[in-house]
């Protein structure tokens, strides 16, 4: 059944190039470099098209420098494409309507919005002013933001004191103070102790859910992806790659599945290896990794041959079928 939600974003063949300068070796061409730059364009985005639907929560994933946070920063109109179109609640990002503006966050993982050495109340109190937020609603969103990052006793704390799991917390709270239909991630939890992402991963998973809002989340870490979202964009060398549900991905790029096998017994028979890769073997366990087309042929097989007192069929884990999409892309 479609998604008939009304659209928040779209993206329609979206490009971003840039120059760069290709510096020669050695100190003459160094010095003819100072009077004849020679540039080289550079597709950080190519030709991207999608779209998402309001209350949405989408995983951006690619590799690093596969165009995530040059579609985000295009998004949310911090720089201008080179061709292509895009609109965000209706608006198109990079001419910057202040309407727009108080309609949207990005939080960036590796950049701080917060002042650093002031305590986090003090960063709460300009984002009061800049979105004109009224007083009693500041301080009731306030206490329910904090309350729920369990952080309310660390905001007059200067930011700088902080660990890098609560300034996480801090960040996102700046961010959703003006209660923004859209929201960007780029790398919310890089960085982070497994505690503090599951409770980042708690809280957005909380938010999205109660407030409907809209998300893009860009991670290397897929216990977030699989955690938060449902859909999933592929982007690699600047194109969009894949565009559908989380569970397509292994299913459209992966090969192969697994079988965990309990053997009777304490040991593990030999002459597994002609049917698959033997891997993780913890007597009397083993899996194997076989041709995802051959199962019913290898499960007969291996039943027929071997004493078995449990066998499971399993997906390959997410993490590692986009590892090796994103090598074999690399490596074309």
């Amino acid at each position: 059944m479609p998604d008939e939600r009304p659209v928040a974003i779209e993206a329609r063949s979206l490009c971003k190039q840039y120059r760069v300068y290709r510096k020669r070796e050695g100190l003459l061409a160094s010095i003819k470099g100072l009077f004849n730059r020679q540039y080289e364009p550079v597709d950080a985005v190519r030709s991207v098209s999608f779209q998402i639907q309001q209350g949405e929560m989408v995983a951006f994933l690619g590799p690093n420098g596969a165009g995530k946070t040059t579609t985000l920063k295009l998004l949310s109109g911090l720089i201008y494409p080179t061709s292509g179109e895009a609109t965000v609640l209706g608006y198109v990002p990079w001419q910057r309507e202040n309407a727009y503006r108080r309609r949207f966050s990005l939080v960036m993982g590796q950049k701080n919005q917060l002042w650093w050495d002031l305590p986090a109340q003090e960063s709460f109190v300009l984002h009061k002013e800049i979105y004109r937020i009224d007083a009693a609603d500041f301080e009731t969103r306030l206490d329910e933001l904090t309350s729920l990052l369990e952080v309310k006793k660390l905001v007059g704390q200067p930011v700088r004191e902080l660990s890098l799991g609560e300034r996480m917390r801090m960040e996102l709270i700046a961010a959703l103070l003006h209660r923004p239909d859209v929201l960007l991630l780029d790398e919310p939890t890089i960085g982070l102790d497994v505690v503090s992402q599951r409770k980042v991963q708690e809280f957005l998973k909380h938010y999205q859910r109660e407030q409907g809002i809209t998300v893009i989340l860009t991670s290397h870490y897929m216990k977030d992806v699989e955690a938060l979202c449902k859909r999933a964009l592929i982007i690699n060398e600047g194109e969009l790659k894949h565009d559908g549900p989380l569970e397509e991905i292994v299913d459209r790029f992966s090969q192969n599945k697994i079988i965990e096998l309990q053997f009777a017994g304490t040991e593990i028979p030999g002459g597994l290896d002609q049917f698959g890769r033997v891997f993780d073997i913890h007597s009397p366990r083993a899996k194997l990794e076989v041709d995802r087309t051959r199962i019913p042929e290898i499960l007969t097989e291996v039943l027929s041959r071997y004493q078995i007192e449990d066998v499971s069929v399993q997906e390959r884990p997410l993490e590692e079928v986009i590892a090796e999409l994103f090598a074999s892309h690399r490596h074309e």
